[in-house]
């Protein structure tokens, strides 16, 4: 099987296509919704809910079968139809454009897979076995998200704002490195879990003054 390269795309405003409009395809759609991408649907049926996207003008709908030049300005392809010989069709018509293509539950018609992820705001943690064991993904997911909770969200932001605050103040790179080391030290988790948000931020923002002296 493929050994795959762990990336994180920015799809907003991307063009995407969606080839499939059962139950499954829906949700991979409203995936892509998610992450801000601008998406067309073809199949000849659709469940309600992309009938309601489209009318609210979320996605555009083709009831239609699926044709080639459907891929056309598009950057990936997600196919999830019960006809095998329409997802090889998509498959094989994205690999000639060079589209990223995922047919689902379909390891060897991919050139990318989704991943398990777990959100917490800004932090997010995918997990994939490259498509030998999506199960064991999804339980390694559930495992993660009891390790890391809400307050890693508040976390994380507060991390973003701290290292905006030392890149202004502490032009060094090296010096840079030692105050993240510091903030990283702290045990500002617990002051969040306690409420005290804006005390974790101040803790954060103090590290940065033994360098900035």
């Amino acid at each position: 099987m493929a050994k795959y390269f762990p990336i994180f795309l920015d799809l907003e405003g991307t063009e995407c296509l969606v080839v499939g409009a059962g139950e499954i395809a829906t949700g991979k759609a409203a995936q892509l919704l998610k992450y801000g991408a601008r998406i067309t649907i073809v199949a000849p049926r659709a469940t309600e809910q992309v009938r309601q996207w489209a009318r609210e003008g979320r996605v555009r709908y083709h009831a239609r079968e699926f044709r080639e030049s459907d891929l056309d300005g598009k950057t990936l392809v997600v196919g999830s139809t019960d006809r095998p010989e329409v997802n090889r069709a998509v498959y094989e018509a994205a690999r000639r454009r060079s589209v990223l293509a995922n047919i689902v539950d379909v390891p060897e018609l991919c050139s990318f897979i989704y991943g398990a992820v777990v959100e917490r705001g800004d932090l997010q943690i995918a997990i994939s076995t490259s498509g030998r064991s999506p199960a064991y993904a999804a339980h390694l997911r559930r495992a993660l998200e009891e390790q890391f909770g809400e307050e890693y969200a508040d976390y994380v932001d507060i991390l973003g704002q701290a290292r905006r605050a030392v890149r202004e103040a502490v032009p060094d790179l090296e010096e840079q490195k030692e105050v993240y080391s510091r903030i990283l030290r702290l045990d500002l988790l617990s002051l969040i879990r306690c409420g005290r948000k804006e005390d974790a931020l101040r803790a954060a923002l103090e590290c940065i003054s033994p360098s900035s002296d």
